[in-house]
């Protein structure tokens, strides 16, 4: 392992005030945190603003019409120049010619995304032979909650009775699937705290061999 250099010790050095800075806000919104909040946003805007250049206007709009010569091109980068037309109160309406193509467009691609993805593959995955084994288990007891859970929300016919009871599960079923996915955000926090906590304790140690 190569000993780090006194310019990425500095360069870590800054990340890691940068990281205690936006720890401050533990005591309290502050000048401290404020200041390290405007420096990452300013080079997360410089960031994006180069990244789009390279991945959108220069392969998309100046290699194709400038150096390849693909005239058809200068439809979607006029429709692109309309959507500026945004910031001008006086002609901000120019912009919605290509907000309406843009929202007709998306609508037609993402229809069918959403019905293979929020309904077909949803349907596939609760219609499957049987085994017996872990997974067949596991199934008939995800077919049960997922049963269950559209019951509940079956309001034309009042929740009395047995059906009260289905409705139970059902609730009990999205309790579940809320906690999972709460848990897991939880747990993608904690994970980045860590990492966070992992850095700043190996650039103490760094610089320590460095310095002594």
């Amino acid at each position: 392992m190569t000993e780090p250099t006194w310019s990425l010790l500095a360069w870590q050095g800054l990340a890691a005030l940068m990281t205690l800075a936006i720890f401050s806000f533990l005591l309290g919104d502050n000048p401290v945190y404020k200041l390290a909040e405007r420096f990452w946003v300013g080079i997360t805007t410089g960031y994006w603003t180069i990244l789009l250049y390279h991945t959108s206007f220069n392969d998309k709009v100046w290699v194709p019409i400038v150096q390849q010569h693909q005239w058809h091109y200068l439809i979607p980068t006029a429709l692109g120049i309309l959507m500026w037309f945004r910031l001008s109160p006086k002609h901000g309406w120019v912009s919605r010619f290509a907000l309406a193509f843009y929202i007709g467009i998306s609508t037609g691609v993402f229809i069918p995304l959403a019905f293979k993805t929020g309904i077909f593959l949803q349907v596939e995955g609760t219609i499957r032979p049987l085994t017996a084994s872990v997974a067949g288990l596991n199934y008939i007891l995800s077919l049960i909650g997922i049963v269950c859970s559209l019951a509940y929300f079956f309001f034309s016919k009042p929740h009395t009775g047995v059906y009260a009871a289905v409705s139970r599960i059902g609730i009990y079923t999205l309790m579940i699937g809320f906690g999972a996915g709460f848990g897991l955000t939880v747990m993608g926090r904690v994970a980045l705290l860590v990492q966070r906590v992992v850095f700043l304790r190996d650039y103490v140690s760094t610089l320590s061999g460095k310095v002594f």
